[in-house]
């Protein structure tokens, strides 16, 4: 057993670790580069010395002081070891001034200005004495320091100081405010005799990370100075040679390494051997090398921790490679393939539109399982509900987001024939089903990930809503499960109508689960007379108005369930005559039907908008239009090529042939046209960037029709009657009764695409749907999906590490201005991100950099509706609060309904602390009644609330910047 003192590995100590753990760090794991160059195993109690002296130079050595000394040197001693633990997460080396610049930051950070004032005039004197001292030698004759790097072998050579400062430079080439001379002077500071060669790289790295704080473009220089570490390694494995080539040298190159990966690839049984079948000269050629250069670090880490193919803890895929073997994965049916390919890859490589996570996993490998979400509904029977659960694992282990429907299987209490008694209802299965995601973590890749959904006449809707709480019994909790609410139209209504809700359970009325609009109510209420006449026995009647308001509440309380409107979703599905849709998927974005036959299988890729903004501020259409074609025939060509681990997915997808065609990138889009997300202009952009998307995704899959034969289930569709999704509304405001306000206004000529379509037909049943793009939209460097800025500077935490993230066009407005430096960066930091309380910044740029908490989550609805009425399936849309009340959210969702949203996401909150820094509009943020939007959007009044704000104490909803959520990658 570890004394308190004994040393223990850093991977072994969690970042809130006690101070005990906190200086049990081993020596070994973090060694310290001493200002001669020499290095020292790393020891906490050196740094509660030094501050001890710096305290005792300021407050003396009396007894009194003592003791309050001790304790704030503890403290302190902790933050800094923290803060060091973080820019080490796996252990390294570290300089001494940078322990010291730590210490100071404590000092100051904590109120102890003096102490600090004093420690850095020491530190001023001890630097000036030292450069004294230097000169001297200097003037003496004295030579610059060898460094010695020592090779895997052991022996030892001078570090190649040309080669060193050449990589710098080319990383820094083309870049503005960067400075080649400081990147090799720290880095060299970094560095101590005799430094294992391996170590020199990811000094070099991490020198850059550790300013793009202070200029975004050193991220372009760190991802670069990271690609030539990622070359030696490829290139070394494959045989090329002990040392990489350089950018310029990879130039020349890469076509040859781009055939030797493929082999190596096949040969280990990473690759598909049909890829070597492929004209590997032609696709080598049209390889575009300077594209490595686009990348910023979060970008790439991203994809070296990741997606990179690897053999051991071995890379031998850079990123064009990467992008080829996608291509390759996807052309692979195509009559003419390396011509496909080279038009993949340069949609791919270009992050013009980019394919989502589990087809870069795997495209172009032995099991190509490209599908990114399915959707299961379970049955009534025990035979049936563990089969649906074995499904899930099978869909999991292969890197798959689920979305169960629960509503089939009866409430607690209801009777079992076979046994003659009594069910336990749906929640012990959840617990299983939970488990089960937990067990089986997508091939080692991410965690498990599936969301289940009830109906809300289910009797056993209040249990569910409880399932991620923290407390009562642990066996009826779903800690690692996502729920949601599959809410109809009628509760709704009785909601507004302040009128009684009744609870069945689904053996008692089988047939709800299958109705929708008119139908589902005009039954409703007959089942509601059936149990006021006592033929059915098992039932619940209680005011909608409390369910309405425990369903909020536990959704401000644990984000869960989420909120998403059956209706919608079916009135305006596109293949309603096929099936009913049950439920949604994980993210919330595909509204597709199931039923025992048929497991609904969707797959995504995203467009990346602020790629097609023209630099005079417009909408590339043409570009768009481009885009789109050859992104939707990916989309297509993902039905045949992908591998099925149960056949009911396979039966689904191939009579269907779904796809969702999303967006990201929007408030960087916004950005390039200057347009605040809050404002009448971004909804209207929102309105008018999504009828495009929808014209050519609709387009382009006619003209898909038209080359590979219509979809097998078409006749009969809406599309068939020639009804587009801009068309539904009114189907929706029909099965609805009112309840209805959606703009419907259009620009494009739809009348000749509707006939088009009507007699052409469409290759796919539904092309369009909105993912959350977490992990995609941080490969092409932009923002993620139609999410607005979450901060202007945050550190931002997911498996590949911590990564400084920077907003860049917010610093070169403030550049532009004279307005960015050191106390500017500071004041970021303070304020969390925010710019809404530095009094220098210009009000324009407050407006349009107001970050996600900062704007009334009113506007994010509007423009969600813009968009959902170009949309043949949903949107994940996520909404902020920055004080969430039970005033603003029964507003809040009330209007998502009213305003025609299918789905909702996460309900995402800020901690006290934050809000009190971050809150930036003086109160307007949080007013229900009275506030500019409603003036600024036509027609938007809110709602009348139906109950007091019932706020709890500490909001646990999921928080954007949890390192461990994994559902939306």
């Amino acid at each position: 057993m570890l004394t308190e003192n004994a040393a223990r590995p850093l991977s072994d100590i969690p970042l809130d670790a006690t101070s005990a753990e906190l200086r049990s760090l081993s020596p070994g794991e973090v060694r310290v580069i001493r200002r001669n160059g020499k290095v020292t195993g790393f020891d906490a109690a050196k740094i509660s010395v030094a501050i001890t002296k710096a305290f005792l130079a300021v407050e003396g050595g009396n007894a009194a002081a003592s003791r309050r000394i001790h304790e704030s040197v503890e403290e302190l001693t902790d933050l800094v070891v923290r803060a060091l633990l973080r820019r080490l997460p796996g252990g390294g080396t570290i300089h001494i001034e940078d322990i010291q610049d730590q210490v100071e930051l404590a000092l100051m950070r904590a109120g102890h200005q003096k102490v600090a004032r004093a420690y850095v005039l020491y530190r001023e004197e001890r630097a000036r004495l030292r450069a004294e001292k230097q000169n001297e030698g200097k003037a003496q004759g004295g030579a610059e320091d060898v460094v010695q790097v020592t090779l895997e072998d052991g022996t030892r050579k001078p570090l190649d100081t040309a080669r060193l400062r050449h990589v710098v430079e080319e990383a820094c080439r083309g870049l503005s405010d960067v400075e080649p001379a400081w990147i090799i002077e720290e880095t060299r500071r970094n560095l101590f005799d005799g430094v294992p060669e391996k170590e020199v790289a990811p000094t070099l790295v991490m020198t850059a990370r550790t300013r793009i704080e202070q200029e975004s473009n050193y991220s372009y220089v760190a991802a670069r100075l990271l690609l030539d570490a990622l070359r030696r390694e490829a290139l070394s494995f494959l045989g090329h040679g002990a040392v990489s080539a350089t950018q310029d040298e990879m130039s020349e190159r890469y076509g040859e390494y781009f055939k030797d990966y493929v082999k190596r690839g096949v040969e280990l049984e990473l690759l598909s051997p049909e890829l070597a079948r492929f004209d590997l000269q032609r696709l080598g050629e049209a390889l575009k090398p300077e594209r490595d250069l686009q990348f910023n670090y979060l970008g790439l880490q991203t994809l070296y921790d990741r997606y990179f193919i690897h053999s051991g803890d071995i890379r031998f895929e850079l990123p064009q490679a990467f992008f080829m073997r996608v291509a390759m994965g996807l052309a692979i049916q195509e009559v003419d393939r390396e011509e496909r390919a080279i038009e993949f890859y340069d949609l791919l490589s270009s992050f013009d539109f980019m394919s989502s996570t589990p087809t870069l996993f795997n495209a172009g490998t032995l099991r190509p399982q490209l599908s990114s979400c399915y959707l299961t509904t379970v049955p009534d029977d025990l035979d049936g509900i563990y089969s649906a659960i074995k499904d899930n694992a099978l869909l999991s282990k292969f890197a798959g987001g689920l979305g169960n429907d629960w509503t089939r299987v009866r409430g607690m209490g209801a009777h079992i024939k076979g046994t003659n008694g009594k069910s336990q209802g749906v929640v012990p299965f959840l617990k299983v089903a939970n488990d089960t995601a937990v067990a089986v973590n997508q091939g080692g890749k991410r965690k498990g990930a599936v969301c289940a959904y009830l109906e809300t006449w289910h009797i056993d809707i209040e249990e569910f809503l409880d399932l991620r709480k923290n407390t009562g019994d642990d066996r009826r909790r779903t800690h690692d499960m996502n729920t949601a609410n599959w809410v109809p139209d009628l509760f709704m209504k009785r909601v507004a109508e302040e009128r009684e809700w009744t609870l069945f359970s689904p053996n008692d009325t089988p047939d709800l689960h299958d109705l929708t609009g008119q139908s589902f109510e005009r039954r409703y209420q007959e089942y509601e007379a059936k149990a006021d006449r006592g033929e059915i026995k098992l039932y619940k009647r209680l005011p909608a108005v409390q369910l309405w308001r425990k369903m909020l509440s536990m959704l401000f309380e644990t984000g869960h369930p989420w909120l998403a409107f059956k209706d919608p979703c079916n009135l305006r599905y596109t293949n309603q005559h096929a099936g009913v849709v049950h439920s949604s998927n994980l993210c919330t974005e595909i509204t597709l039907h199931t039923n025992d036959n048929e497991i609904a299988v969707c797959n995504l890729g995203s467009v990346n908008l602020a790629a097609h903004i023209t630099p005079d501020g417009a909408l590339d259409t043409e570009k768009l239009q481009r885009t789109i074609a050859t992104g939707m025939r990916m989309l297509d060509n993902v039905i045949d090529i992908n591998y099925y681990s149960v056949p009911q997915a396979r039966r689904s997808n191939l009579r269907h042939r779904p796809v969702g065609l999303g967006i990201m990138g929007f408030q960087d889009a916004l950005y390039k046209l200057r347009l605040p997300y809050a404002s009448q202009e971004a909804v209207a952009f929102a309105d008018l960037s999504m009828e495009a998307v929808s014209y050519y995704a609709i387009q382009a899959s006619c003209d898909l029709a038209a080359e590979r034969g219509r979809y097998s289930s078409f006749d009969g569709s809406l599309w068939s009657r020639g009804i587009l999704p801009i068309d539904s509304i009114a189907l929706l405001e029909e099965g609805r009764g009112g309840y209805l306000q959606m703009d419907r206004s259009q620009t494009l000529d739809w009348n000749a695409l509707r006939e088009r379509v009507r007699t052409v037909g469409m290759r796919n049943s539904n092309t369009m749907a909105i993912a959350p793009t977490a992990t995609i939209s941080n490969i092409c460097g932009v923002s993620q999906s139609i999410e607005p800025t979450y901060q202007n500077l945050f550190v931002k935490s997911n498996l590949s590490g911590e990564f400084t993230v920077v907003n860049p066009y917010l610093v070169r407005d403030l550049k532009t201005l004279g307005l960015w430096d050191a106390v500017m960066i500071n004041d970021l930091k303070y304020y969390d991100g925010s710019v809404q309380k530095i009094e220098r910044i210009p009000e324009t740029l407050k407006q349009l950099y107001a970050t996600a908490f900062e704007i009334d989550a009113r506007w994010l609805i509007e423009a969600g509706s813009r968009r959902q009425k170009w949309l043949d399936q949903a949107q994940s849309l996520n909404l902020y609060l920055a004080e969430p009340s039970g005033k603003k959210l029964d507003t809040l969702y009330k209007l998502a309904w009213v305003r025609g949203l299918k789905t909702t996401y996460y309900l995402r909150s800020l901690g006290a602390t934050h809000v009190e820094k971050s809150t930036a509009f003086d109160g307007k943020l949080n007013a229900v009644k009275t506030d500019p939007i409603d003036d600024a959007i036509p027609g938007l009044r809110p709602l009348e609330t139906v109950y007091a704000d019932t706020r709890p104490a500490e909001p646990k909803a999921c928080l954007i910047d949890d390192p461990t959520c994994e559902a939306c990658q």
